[in-house]
């Protein structure tokens, strides 16, 4: 006789995890992209499920509670599966929410992490030997917890066989745009963006932050040069005027402008 063929997930099917301690601004953002309907798309747009880790109802960051619709079973049939962060980078993860995991990629299911939730992906074994990123506070206790997995904080997410990771937060929207663009094109995605109120495609990594405060309170020299330079704005200003301005040689100025910035 004949083997009986089994169905593979919906294409569109996505779950997002649930559990106690939920990462509500992640949660949100899958929410936000998958979940709500979109009227323009008929039938072909995703079809969305809320799946918990344990039992509910779960706590959420900011004081509130989810009720989940499904549990692991469900998460598991989904063709792409949503970590919205996670406890802990270094809180362990329940042993069948990993075979649960392991099992749908297994099947041909996409893996998808936001911030946090890469020590989930991780913790599957399947990012191995791949590259993956997740917020740049996070990155070195990860590096530290999985030697094997070559830990990138320097970009905004990263896809290796099927496993999909952000770096924090609002990167986790850049992947969601990411997904809907693999999925439906970059027509449907420049919507979706356009919603969102966000660029459909956004250049750069991590370092778009300031490390540390461009005008410290040990400068104020240059504090008061950047007010200065601010409110001349509409002229061209050479380095040799602004040296000028902060009173000092050309050479000290650009020495010291570097550090400082």
């Amino acid at each position: 006789m004949p083997k009986a063929v089994h169905p593979g997930p919906d294409p569109r099917s996505v779950a997002v995890l649930a559990y106690d301690g939920l990462c509500t601004f992640e949660f949100g953002q899958v929410v936000e992209v998958f979940g709500l309907p979109r009227p323009e798309m008929g039938d072909d747009w995703y079809r969305f499920r809320v799946c918990a880790e344990g039992p509910g109802p779960l706590r959420a960051i900011g004081g509130f509670r989810v009720e989940a619709d499904g549990g692991l079973a469900e998460l598991g049939a989904a063709a792409t599966i949503v970590v919205p962060g996670w406890r802990g980078i270094d809180a362990p993860v329940p042993d069948e929410l990993l075979e649960t995991l392991r099992a749908a990629h297994g099947r041909g299911s996409r893996l998808v992490s936001i911030c946090s939730g890469a020590a989930v992906l991780a913790a599957t074994g399947l990012l191995d030997g791949k590259r993956c990123t997740t917020h740049w506070r996070h990155a070195e206790k990860l590096a530290a917890r999985f030697p094997a997995v070559r830990v990138d904080a320097d970009v905004l997410y990263t896809e290796a066989d099927r496993v999909f990771t952000s770096a924090g937060s609002a990167a986790g929207l850049d992947l969601c745009v990411h997904l809907v663009r693999r999925d439906f094109g970059p027509r449907i995605a420049n919507e979706v963006g356009r919603r969102l109120v966000l660029p459909p495609h956004r250049e750069g990594g991590q370092a778009q932050f300031i490390a540390r405060p461009v005008a410290d309170r040990e400068n104020g020299r240059f504090a008061a040069l950047f007010d200065w330079a601010r409110d001349r704005l509409g002229e061209r200003i050479s380095v040799d005027r602004m040296a000028a301005e902060a009173a000092m040689s050309r050479r000290s100025f650009v020495r010291r402008f570097e550090a400082a910035t």
